[in-house]
């Protein structure tokens, strides 16, 4: 641990890790805006495959759900949708997102939003030792094991990668 490491004020996500008693480590970063996973694992050293993007998307119907992915990889909303037995899946406008979870986009966390959403996990990202995810705030990454997604937001896994 760096002496100079700041503080972060708790969000919404660490107060659901800390009540559900799970341990996480912090990663403040200087925010690059549309700097996304790839910025964030160049500046904290960290592979992106690692780094864990939060993705707000929608349905047909415009239920939003969220999706965990490698943040060296992007969402097949094809073999997503197909996998959760939905006609279409896009991803929500960022006013629609913000809204849905709370967070402002950049910034948004699967852990503590504002309206409970299904999480769907590239599983892959369950096979890792640990994960870095946006803690609730842009420019601030947490460290933990990726089974906390499980436990705590029932993420179902699916298989949409494709390389980026």
């Amino acid at each position: 641990m760096s002496s100079r490491k700041t503080h972060v004020s708790e969000t919404p996500a660490t107060q659901m890790l800390k009540a559900n008693g799970i341990a996480f480590t912090e990663h403040p970063y200087e925010y690059l805006e549309h700097g996304g996973a790839q910025h964030s694992a160049a500046v904290l050293g960290l592979d992106p495959f690692t780094v864990v993007k939060t993705l707000v998307m929608q349905d047909q119907d415009a239920r939003p759900l969220i999706v965990l992915m490698h943040g060296n990889r992007t969402v097949s909303t094809k073999n997503l949708a197909r996998q959760i037995g939905a006609k279409s899946v896009e991803p929500c406008r960022p006013e629609a997102a913000n809204r849905h979870s709370g967070y402002l986009v950049g910034g948004t966390s699967p852990f503590g939003t504002r309206r409970a959403m299904p999480v769907y996990v590239e599983a892959t990202i369950l096979e890792l030792p640990r994960i870095a995810i946006n803690g609730g705030r842009r420019g601030y990454l947490v460290g933990l094991d990726p089974q906390v997604c499980v436990k705590l937001l029932d993420a179902q896994p699916v298989h949409c990668a494709l390389a980026e």
